[in-house]
C-alpha cells in the first residue's frame, strides 16, 4: 500500500479541478468551509489558491455527529466560526476523509442550522468508499479504499503529512 502521499501535489490539482467545476456551474464569489480540524487546514490551502474573498469558515461537527451518544464528547470542542451568513451563498465544503458519508451528513445539518445555502460543493483530499450514506463529493484528491481497522491521519496544519494509522483492538 501507497505510504508516499504527496498533499501539497494533490492540492495543487485539487485547486484546478475546483476552479474548473465553479467555472462549468457558473458559480461566482463561493464561501468555503472546513470541516474541523484536518478540513480546515486542507481548505485554508485551497482558500488561498482560489483567491477566494470571503473569510474562511470553520464548522465543529460534534454536537451533530449521530454516533455522540455511544462515542461521547471530545474534552476540547471548538466553537464553529461563521463569519457570514450561509443564506443563498455558494458553499465549498472541505474534508480530508470521505468514508461513511456521516461527517458530511452532521455538516450539512449544522450548515442548515446557519440558513438555506444555493449550493454545496463537496471537496475530500481522500474517498476511501464504505459509503453508508449517499454521499458523493465533486472533487476528490484521490481515492483508496482501507480495511475497516485502519484510517487515515493528517499530521498538522504546517506538514500536512498524510499517513495511514491501524486501530487497536
Amino acid at each position: 500500500m501507497n505510504n508516499n502521499y504527496n498533499v501539497p501535489a494533490y492540492l495543487e490539482q485539487m485547486a484546478v479541478a475546483l476552479s474548473q467545476y465553479l467555472d462549468s456551474h457558473q458559480i461566482e464569489k463561493p464561501v468555503m468551509v472546513g470541516i474541523h480540524s484536518a478540513g480546515v487546514w486542507l481548505a485554508n490551502v485551497l482558500h488561498k489558491k482560489l483567491k477566494i474573498e470571503a473569510p474562511l469558515a470553520e464548522l465543529n461537527i460534534s454536537f451533530y455527529r449521530d454516533d455522540f451518544s455511544r462515542i461521547g464528547l471530545h474534552p476540547q470542542i471548538k466553537p464553529s466560526k461563521m463569519p457570514f451568513s450561509v443564506e443563498n451563498k455558494h458553499i465549498i465544503l472541505v474534508d480530508d476523509v470521505l468514508y461513511t458519508g456521516r461527517t458530511i451528513r452532521a455538516a450539512m445539518n449544522e450548515l442548515f442550522d446557519y440558513g438555506r445555502p444555493a449550493s454545496i460543493t463537496l471537496v475530500v483530499l481522500i474517498d476511501r468508499g464504505g459509503r453508508e450514506l449517499p454521499i458523493s463529493a465533486h472533487v476528490v484528491g484521490f481515492h483508496q479504499q482501507l480495511s475497516p481497522d485502519s484510517h487515515f491521519k493528517l499530521s498538522d496544519s504546517e506538514t500536512l503529512e498524510l499517513s495511514i494509522r491501524h486501530r487497536d483492538n
